[in-house]
């Protein structure tokens, strides 16, 4: 409500207080020192700084980028939930999601990225030859800026890995190792316990137990490894393979080791025909089709990510660690931390937009919700001690495998040759479980093929 004296007296008031101001400035030559006199004089007592409208504070706009990963069914939905808030949560960035069919084709559009120069911001992919040739932007700077990301909290193993010649390139979204998982109806049918499952060579006498054969042709598989070498290079390096030799001078894959390890799982898959390999098809098809066999009554159980947890359903399944083999100990799987990384490419702007985002994720309040719902281990240790996350392991006790198997397990592989050995492996492990070549023939391919590579570094 208008006051006739107040108003009168604060219309004059602030009047002189204006020209007071202004005349402060008379001599300066111009506006410099608008805001409050010139450079070392003060406003004049009781008076506001005149700011000029040149100098009033505007808005920034958020700064957009693009996020590409390789994520479907219910990590891509999870992720999605965390894009969301992430976007919620503050105005500065907003996060763009770009997904691509699995994490090879991201590889593969970022390359093109590359070349073209328009790049994504942030990527859920990493690789150590393009770190090393100036294809990422290396973030030990944004960490050392950033006093809130404490690097000591996230898991030593996890943080090492997205190290490149002793910079940081990459930081770990998530961990993950292949564990195993089981129809406890097709257990139980069979009188079989879990426990009991600690070697290859118990799994393999169950598997067969378990299967079911009609007219010669397999019915129920009693196990489903999943297409690929990661399954036996597991199963390998748990019987005490390797893949160079100590001095790194020589490929070792085609050693005892990997020849009787690979052999077997040849002989299970086409000669007993009690396991099965689903391959090819769009993306993870063949991952779904192995894991719709065993949710639909079709095979006893498979091999597959700590990730596949969001997609199970835990009335009818259970999950156990990876066997060893006799005489071995326990086994030694790879674990290994999904990484993201930075286009070198990109803006200074987009990088640390890129950087706030994938702080937020590996926020420990995150990182256990993505571990609760997707199955893949938390990558900050105080992610462990999140009231909801003590409560769920709790109630979901596979939630517990991937982290114990993870306090055995073996480092990934960091290929020098930058993927020619790991190619060479895949190479391998298809003309094994696809074409039924025998496992020493396949692997003296692939060593002859690697060598050739790895020699050409000296």
């Amino acid at each position: 409500m208008w006051n006739g004296k107040t108003g009168f007296a604060g219309l004059l008031l602030g009047s002189l207080l204006l020209m007071s101001a202004c005349g402060s400035n008379g001599g300066s030559g111009g506006n410099e020192g608008a805001a409050g006199g010139s450079e070392g004089q003060a406003s004049p007592a009781g008076a506001s700084p005149v700011v000029s409208p040149s100098e009033t504070p505007t808005p920034q706009a958020p700064v957009t980028i693009e996020f590409w990963y390789g994520l479907g069914g219910k990590l891509g939905e999870n992720m999605q939930t965390l894009i969301d808030k992430f976007n919620a949560s503050q105005q500065e960035v907003i996060v763009k999601p770009v997904v691509q069919a699995d994490y090879s084709e991201t590889g593969k559009k970022l390359q093109a990225a590359i070349a073209s120069g328009d790049v994504p911001a942030a990527v859920l992919s990493s690789n150590v030859d393009w770190a090393r040739k100036g294809y990422y932007a290396p973030i030990d700077d944004l960490i050392a800026g950033d006093p809130d990301f404490n690097a000591a909290d996230v898991i030593p193993t996890f943080l090492e890995q997205g190290k490149v010649d002793g910079k940081q390139y990459f930081l770990p979204m998530y961990g993950t190792t292949q564990v195993m998982y089981y129809s406890k109806e097709a257990l139980e049918k069979s009188g079989i316990q879990a426990e009991d499952l600690t070697t290859w060579e118990a799994l393999g006498e169950a598997a067969a137990k378990m299967t079911v054969k009609s007219g010669g042709k397999t019915t129920f598989y009693g196990w489903e490894p999943m297409w690929g070498a990661d399954n036996m290079i597991d199963a390998t390096l748990s019987r005490g393979g390797s893949i160079l030799s100590a001095d790194g001078k020589t490929v070792t894959i085609d050693s005892a080791e990997w020849i009787d390890t690979w052999e077997q799982f040849r002989k299970w898959i086409h000669e007993d025909q009690i396991m099965r390999i689903h391959s090819g098809g769009q993306g993870w098809e063949y991952w779904y089709k192995t894991i719709d066999d065993v949710m639909k009554g079709n095979a006893a159980g498979y091999t597959g990510s700590s990730g596949d947890q969001g997609d199970l359903d835990f009335a009818k399944l259970a999950a156990m660690e990876q066997p060893g083999w006799e005489g071995a100990g326990p086994g030694k799987p790879v674990a290994s931390a999904i990484q993201a990384g930075i286009p070198a490419k990109a803006s200074p702007e987009q990088q640390q937009a890129a950087f706030k985002w994938f702080s937020f994720f590996m926020s420990p309040e995150n990182t256990a919700f993505w571990s609760m719902n997707t199955g893949y281990i938390a990558v900050r240790q105080s992610a462990l001690d999140d009231p909801a996350f003590v409560e769920y392991s709790a109630a979901n006790p596979q939630s517990t495998v991937p982290l114990k198997q993870a306090a055995h397990a073996s480092e990934p592989f960091q290929d020098p040759t930058g993927g020619k050995i790991n190619d060479a492996l895949k190479i391998a492990a298809d003309k094994v479980q696809i074409s039924d070549m025998p496992a020493a023939e396949a692997l003296k391919e692939a060593q002859a093929t690697a060598q050739r590579e790895l020699d050409k570094l000296k």
